[in-house]
């Protein structure tokens, strides 16, 4: 069932509290092809990065989860994505 609550899970993983580095770090892991981007395939994947007995995402999941971190709407979340999403209130522009 769709039980994946994008918002909840940042919370759980402690990514609302990280440092600016630790957000990167993550960032990195679930950016699979070192593109820059989280991609929809990525993403489906994520929670596997997080817990060893971890599912994939269903795709009404992670088509959710992409609408709210995608701000362009290019179909990808890059890491000002996170930040946003992480810090609605903050408009962040992030050198990598």
């Amino acid at each position: 069932a769709d039980s994946f609550d994008h918002k909840r899970f940042f919370e759980i993983v402690g990514l609302k509290s990280k440092s600016s580095d630790d957000v990167k770090k993550v960032f990195t892991v679930m950016d699979a092809d070192n593109s820059g981007f989280i991609e929809e395939e990525e993403l489906k994947f994520v929670l596997k990065g997080f817990a060893k007995d971890g599912r994939d995402l269903t795709d009404k999941e992670t088509k959710a989860f992409l609408k709210a971190a995608d701000k362009d709407g290019d179909g990808k979340i890059g890491i000002d994505g996170i930040y946003k999403h992480l810090n609605p209130a903050v408009n962040v522009q992030v050198p990598l």
